[in-house]
C-alpha cells in the first residue's frame, strides 16, 4: 500500500483529498503545518516512521513555506529519493518554476480535481520509464566523456568526483547519457522520465535541465539545446 506524506493548510481541501486517496488504496499522513510534517520527515528518515512513497506539498502554509519542506526533502540523503508533487496557487508560477528547480517533480495548480491530482501520483508512482524494463537492467554504468554513471548505486561522478542529483535528475542525465549525441524531444522526455501518463509542461523539463546543468559545472556545455525541439548530450561531428 503507498504512503503518502499530504501537507495542505486548508482543512476542508486536506480533509477531501485524504478521503480520496484512501478510497483509492493508499494510506495518508494528513498534515496542516510544516512542522509537523518536518518532525514526521525526520521520523521516516531514521525508521522511526513509514516509508513515504510520495510527498504532496503546498507552498502557501502558516508557519514554514513549503518550499523549505521540499529543500529538506532533497538535502537529506535518506529522503531525496522521495518523488514531491508541490500545489500552487494559479497566480504562484515563480514558486512552481522555484519548486521545479529545487527537485519537485510534479505540480498541480488550484483549484484541481481529485481526479487529475489521482492521475498525477499514480503516474509519479507507477515507475514505468527506462530505469526499471526489462532491456535497462543488465546495464550497470554508463559513461561519456567525463560523466559516469552507477545505476546500481544511483550515484553520478564528474571526473570522478560524486555529483548530488536528485531522482529525476539522474533518471534525467541516464536517459541522455542511453541517447547520446541523438536530440530528444521535450515530449519523447516526459514520456520516458516522467511516465507514460505524464501530464505536466515542457517547462518542467527544461528547469531540471537548468539544475542538471549547474550540477554537472564544467561538463554542463554536454548538454546542448536544439531550439524548437529539445535537447542533446553532446555535439554532433
Amino acid at each position: 500500500m503507498p504512503h503518502i506524506l499530504l501537507l495542505e493548510d486548508d482543512t476542508d481541501i486536506r480533509c477531501g483529498m485524504e478521503q480520496h486517496f484512501k478510497r483509492e488504496g493508499f494510506s495518508v499522513c494528513s498534515l496542516g503545518l510544516a512542522k509537523d510534517a518536518l518532525d514526521y520527515l525526520a521520523k521516516s528518515a531514521d525508521g522511526s516512521a513509514q516509508r513515504i512513497d510520495v510527498a504532496i506539498l503546498d507552498l502557501t502554509l502558516p508557519d514554514i513555506d513549503g518550499l523549505e519542506v521540499l529543500r529538506t526533502i532533497r538535502k537529506e540523503p535518506a529522503l531525496k529519493s522521495i518523488p514531491v508533487v508541490i500545489v500552487t496557487a494559479r497566480g504562484e508560477e515563480i514558486d512552481r518554476v522555484l519548486g521545479l528547480e529545487l527537485g519537485a517533480d510534479d505540480y498541480v495548480s488550484k483549484p484541481f480535481s481529485s481526479r487529475e491530482l489521482m492521475a498525477r501520483v499514480r503516474a509519479i508512482l507507477r515507475r514505468a520509464s527506462f530505469m526499471e524494463t526489462p532491456e535497462a537492467a543488465p546495464v550497470k554504468a554508463l559513461t561519456f566523456g567525463p560523466i559516469s554513471v552507477d545505476l546500481d548505486g544511483y550515484a553520478a561522478r564528474i571526473d570522478g568526483q560524486l555529483t548530488d542529483l536528485t531522482r529525476k535528475e539522474f533518471e534525467l542525465l541516464v536517459y541522455l547519457m542511453k541517447n547520446p549525441k541523438r536530440v530528444l524531444t521535450r515530449d519523447k522526455i516526459l514520456h520516458q522520465v516522467w511516465g507514460l501518463e505524464y501530464l505536466g509542461e515542457s517547462r518542467t523539463i527544461d528547469a531540471h535541465i537548468r539544475r542538471l546543468r549547474f550540477k554537472l559545472g564544467a561538463s554542463a556545455d554536454l548538454i546542448e539545446t536544439v531550439v524548437g525541439v529539445g535537447y542533446r548530450l553532446g555535439s554532433v561531428e
